[in-house]
């Protein structure tokens, strides 16, 4: 062979290894998405949806079942013990059960009886025997927002301590026609209920009532009764010196109506000024009476966490996180089941979990930075798993670089969007938008931003201990359909499958949007742990100081 001819063979040679090579990389890349499969995924949900799960409820039969499979899984996938050596992290619990008095009594200027379920709904959080508020003073408090960023404090020159603080639901920007002031129509942290109980105890209120109103609640007064005298699931309190008021509740619009008479005001008056820069709360001269018998009981349930460990930075970690629980077996629907599998809630969620695992398993080289997946309990009880996760963390807040959390990737096919919820809060989301864009699809804002879905999921307790927590929901602009079929699609989940015994798996499931949803997930979460990126809170956020507070 002369020189030319091999030269020529050489460079033949090396152009097809370099090929090979640069197929190999490829194929290699690509692993992880191609192992994100309708199949698998189909698989585990029908698993966590099985009836053997029993519906998936803390403190049943139905709970270890559905924590030996996760761990079964977790370690068939090749997955770490997350917590020590341990896949498990202990959630101490306490059940109240609350028998409230059937009425409650005002007395000043003009006194009044009302009805308990009719006009009001109150529970406790304590687990002494009895609670009694015997002619408490009533403050008119506005919002009951204490919000630093916006120079807000409805609280401001008056002591509430051991008195009953009555506020309107949601923040004063849904009143507002300016999309500037709080957040407009988007609800921020302080217009969520769950706040309005915290920060009335924070201020020493012995009592607070939440005025309620269908628009600004999203949601009827009889949502609301269905919790009189329904027994609520709290993390274990004892050993901690955490303070909680004694009643929380709501009350009815026409009855606060009523209670504004009474104390010589006016209750659009009130609304608006509560609205306003400057507003003072006010004593409304009125004196409540009412009681509560309490029966507890203690137990735990437990958080299911694995890991893939980093290769450069083990200690900085990125989670992913869905509920396991649901609701366990309860009332039978018109055919007889009782069973509520809960398999779009959130069966879904958690087999994405496993999915998204086997994908990070199937890159070439670890990720960088840690990549936890933490199925978190009692969720639908209010949070209380990954609550219990945020003050007890297995892996330091400070170096925890985002949470993304999946709850209900509802089955309904592929979509051209996938939907954001809380628009605005973190750089998150403008990493999904640029994933997005490289398969062809695109971010969609939520329909109902006043709703406040972003603090109704796990991610939450994330974002209040300050680390960016992104949280998405499928889309309805359907790929072969359009808008408006999606649209229904998802309204006939929520009319007639969500929370009901009929939310089961079925092999007739559309599975490739979610795979889809999965996809985008991941890609997130890879980008972050292969980079030394640190997503921050956009300007505005209410948990943005809280991140900034971790450099001081």
């Amino acid at each position: 062979m002369n020189k030319f001819s091999q030269f020529l063979f050489a460079t033949a040679l090396g152009f097809l290894v370099s090929c090979q090579s640069s197929n190999s990389k490829t194929e290699a890349d690509n692993a992880e998405a191609t192992s994100i499969s309708a199949e698998s995924y189909g698989t585990y949900v029908a698993a966590l949806a099985a009836d053997e799960l029993e519906g998936r409820k803390p403190f049943t039969s139905g709970e270890k079942k559905t924590l030996d499979y996760l761990q079964q899984e977790f370690r068939a996938l090749g997955l770490e013990p997350g917590n020590g050596d341990s896949f498990l992290q202990e959630v101490p619990m306490v059940e109240v059960s609350t028998t409230a008095a059937p009425t409650m009594t005002i007395t000043g200027a003009k006194n009044m009886q009302l009805q308990g379920l009719q006009d009001y709904v109150i529970w406790t959080r304590r687990t002494e025997v009895a609670i009694s508020l015997q002619k408490e003073d009533v403050v008119f408090a506005g919002f009951g927002i204490v919000a630093p960023e916006y120079n807000w404090n409805d609280y401001a020159g008056l002591d509430v301590k051991d008195k009953v603080v009555v506020v309107f639901v949601s923040d004063p920007g849904f009143y507002s026609q300016d999309s500037t002031f709080f957040r407009g129509k988007t609800m921020t942290y302080y217009g969520r209920w769950t706040y309005k109980f915290e920060e009335a105890a924070r201020q020493g209120a012995k009592g607070c009532l939440i005025i309620h109103d269908t628009a600004p609640a999203g949601y009827g007064f009889q949502v609301v009764q269905n919790n009189w005298n329904a027994s609520k699931l709290y993390l274990d309190p004892r050993g901690k010196k955490k303070y909680n008021c004694a009643m929380e509740g709501w009350v009815s619009k026409p009855v606060a109506e009523q209670l504004f008479v009474a104390a010589g005001m006016q209750y659009a008056s009130a609304l608006a000024a509560a609205g306003k820069a400057g507003f003072r709360p006010q004593a409304m001269n009125l004196k409540l009476s009412t009681s509560m018998a309490v029966k507890t009981k203690f137990d735990k349930t437990y958080n299911v966490i694995a890991k893939i460990t980093g290769a450069a930075s083990p200690d900085e970690a990125i989670i992913y996180s869905a509920h396991w629980d649901h609701l366990g077996i309860g009332k039978a629907d018109e055919k007889g089941d009782s069973i509520y599998n809960g398999a779009v809630d959130n069966a879904t969620g958690v087999a994405s979990l496993l999915e998204i695992a086997k994908a990070f398993k199937s890159l070439p080289q670890k990720p960088e930075r840690s990549v936890v997946f933490l199925s978190v309990t009692a969720e639908e009880q209010g949070l209380w798993g990954s609550d219990f996760y945020a003050e007890n963390p297995v892996f330091a807040k400070e170096k925890t670089v985002a949470n993304i959390n999946v709850d209900m990737l509802i089955p309904s096919g592929k979509t051209k969007d996938i939907v954001l919820v809380g628009k605005g809060q973190s750089e998150l989301e403008d990493i999904l938008a640029e994933e997005a864009e490289k398969v062809g699809r695109y971010v969609a804002d939520e329909a109902t931003p006043e709703a406040g879905l972003y603090y109704r999921s796990d991610h939450f307790n994330f974002a209040k201990i300050g680390i960016p927590a992104m949280f998405t929901a499928a889309g309805i602009d359907d790929a072969e359909q359009g808008k408006e079929f999606g649209k229904k699609q998802q309204e006939n989940y929520v009319a007639n499958i969500y929370h009901k015994p009929s939310d089961e798996y079925s092999t007739d499931w559309k599975l490739d949007g979610a795979v889809e949803d999965m996809k985008l997930l991941f890609n997130v979460g890879k980008r972050l742990a292969s980079s030394a990126v640190w997503p921050g809170w956009k300007a505005g956020s209410e948990f943005k100081a809280v991140r900034e507070a971790y450099k001081k």
